[in-house]
């Protein structure tokens, strides 16, 4: 049998130990941590045999700046996704979305050896129209929500909500096979639209899903809003 080494890649701020702590004692394989942005180089040239991302291409490595621009088009005004009707708006993520891939692309190219395989995982929109103005997401629209009412409340202003978006986007299944089919350094084998998740997954009860979302993006919230908020944050998402 040969000897696999499994090189564990992420941001720097993820945490690690809990990641090794979890690996089975058991394992058939070495398995070092590489904390570093997947939209960028992060191990030698032709040093990878199989790449593998599981939906790490969701998380951008930028917000627009013209979503955040009071003086865009694409300003997201009291909005912290790019869901709605402005299409300005959806256009700026789908532009930064082929940005970050193209970079994910191209680093992956460099690093893997002749003959390399890359399999990547992403959520898409099957939406043939591209018509995001039909399109909801109603738990972080309900967070976008929770956020206008903590700055009524005084908690906050409510400019804070103007600069923040979840740095998150989704592209059409149509968009997604055309941006890796445009890529020169990769040619597509094969892409298949895997099946839905479990109900449990798709609609947890509300408790379970607030903290699902309290360890899914604190982080980021915490950033922008303060730690202080985020108790009342989760209780109101919880019970509204």
């Amino acid at each position: 049998m040969p000897v696999f080494q499994v090189f564990i890649n992420d941001r720097t701020s993820n945490v690690f130990n809990i990641l090794f702590a979890s690996l089975p004692s058991e394992r058939q394989y070495y398995a070092p941590g590489v904390p570093d942005s997947f939209h960028c180089r992060a191990f030698p040239k032709a040093s990878i045999h199989f790449a593998y991302s599981s939906c790490a291409l969701t998380w951008l490595s930028e917000i627009p700046k013209e979503v955040l621009d009071p003086l865009s088009p694409a300003w997201n005004k009291g909005r912290i996704s790019y869901y709605g009707e402005k299409n300005e708006v959806s256009n700026a993520f789908s532009a930064q979305f082929a940005k970050d891939l193209d970079s994910f692309l191209k680093a992956r190219a460099e690093e893997l050896v002749d003959e390399g395989l890359l399999t990547f995982i992403h959520g898409v929109e099957p939406n043939a129209n591209k018509d995001t103005s039909k399109i909801t997401l109603p738990s972080f629209e309900l967070l976008g929500s929770c956020l206008v009412d903590l700055a009524k409340k005084g908690l906050f202003d409510i400019s804070k909500v103007d600069s923040f978006n979840l740095p998150k986007y989704f592209p059409f299944h149509d968009e997604l096979k055309a941006l890796v089919e445009r890529n020169q350094d990769f040619s597509l084998e094969r892409m298949e639209i895997l099946d839905n998740p479990p109900k449990r997954l798709t609609n947890p009860d509300p408790k379970s899903f607030a903290m699902f979302m309290r360890v899914l993006i604190k982080g980021l919230l915490q950033n922008h809003f303060g730690r202080e908020i985020m108790d009342e944050l989760l209780d109101i998402w919880r019970k509204s």
